[in-house]
């Protein structure tokens, strides 16, 4: 049953990436997100607040005021640099690989600013990560893509916004339900996204049919797929190994992104995403053996916040 749900878990994580993808040739970014995101606060939002209400357990506004920072950073500006790259024709399995190394950066830059101590391996597997996301970059500039050279940064500036609502997270001394923390983030979301599609006179959503199918896909596999599949492995397996899961989400996606919208996957594809996966082995083997010497305490194990993909 585990191993049945993991699966299902890194196929709708991956679905997020294909589903940018599947939107970008109907409606631009902002649309497309303004209405990924409107219908599930409305949906999820009174829920919530009925529930805490009842529970007596509403959020204090400085709780509050950080699942918004928090949202701003991992959802809004994580998934405006997804979109953007992957509508500027970079491919999936890049963009994927380039967001994916996410938890490497932020154990090696964030330990010393957190005040814990960073074992020499994650330095090790964040420098091989990273010659993984050059290669498969490498292959993908290389295979004649429209992209532009500089499309490329974008994915690294999500990345960089994951990083800093990590840094977010981690400094909060008090949890957030992950149901109330989903319907401010996705809160915020449509508040910035559709402000963004008002601005831009594209908040009308356009007529065709791929756009709806769009959007279904995104909410049903990405967002509630996804998230709901996250936090009951988290509950089953532990976060070293949904984490863990989460490097299989490149190679998934650059195999799907071939098969249904014939992007490139060369030989240099596949042995750079070998690359960043042999990057998360020598890192968790690294956590463990710490570990298991009674010093995981001194390890830094840093967990993204969920993006509701």
């Amino acid at each position: 049953m585990t191993a049945t749900l993991s699966v299902l878990f890194v196929a709708c994580w991956s679905s997020g990436f294909i589903g940018a993808k599947l939107g970008a040739g109907s409606a631009g970014v902002p649309t497309l997100l303004m209405w990924r995101f409107l219908p599930l606060a409305v949906v999820l939002l009174p829920i919530v607040w009925f529930s805490a209400r009842r529970q007596n357990t509403m959020p204090t506004p400085r709780a509050l005021g950080r699942q918004v920072v928090i949202g701003m950073l991992s959802q809004s500006g994580y998934l405006l640099s997804v979109y953007w790259a992957v509508d500027l024709s970079v491919n999936t399995g890049t963009t994927a690989l380039i967001d994916g190394i996410q938890p490497l950066v932020a154990a090696a830059l964030l330990g010393p600013v957190l005040g814990v101590a960073v074992p020499r391996m994650q330095w090790i597997g964040l420098a091989i990560g990273l010659g993984g996301v050059a290669m498969v970059t490498a292959a993908d500039a290389g295979a004649g893509t429209s992209a532009p050279w500089w499309a490329y940064a974008i994915p690294f500036l999500g990345m960089l916004s994951l990083v800093a609502s990590t840094f977010v997270q981690q400094r909060a001394h008090t949890s957030t339900p992950p149901l109330q923390a989903l319907a401010i983030r996705c809160s915020t979301s449509a508040i910035v996204f559709t402000t963004l599609a008002v601005a831009s006179g594209v908040a009308v959503p356009p007529s065709v049919n791929t756009f709806w199918i769009a959007l279904l896909w995104l909410v049903v596999l990405s967002t509630f797929g996804g998230y709901g599949l996250y936090w009951l492995l988290l509950r089953r397996i532990g976060i070293t190994s949904v984490n863990t899961l989460m490097f299989l989400i490149a190679p998934v996606t650059a195999v799907w992104g071939a098969l249904m919208f014939g992007e490139s996957f060369t030989a240099f594809t596949a042995l750079g995403l070998a690359v960043g996966i042999l990057a998360v082995v020598v890192v968790t083997r690294a956590d463990n053996h710490q570990k298991k010497r009674g010093e995981g305490e001194n390890a830094c194990s840093v967990r993204a916040p969920i993006t509701s993909r």
